[in-house]
């Protein structure tokens, strides 16, 4: 798996995220690098928040 570190650097998440801005940063971070995937808790809360 490659790191983006560009994106990594112009991207940090924010401290004490909420649930919507993990899973917004995750989303992107997918989209941008492919270090690793999208854990699965954030794979279940994109779930839960997308209404399935």
């Amino acid at each position: 798996m490659k790191i983006n570190k560009e994106w990594h650097l112009n991207h940090k998440m924010p401290k004490n995220a909420n649930r919507e801005e993990r899973v917004k940063w995750h989303i992107e971070h997918h989209k941008n690098c492919s270090c690793r995937p999208i854990p699965e808790k954030i794979l279940e809360l994109i779930t839960q928040l997308n209404g399935k």
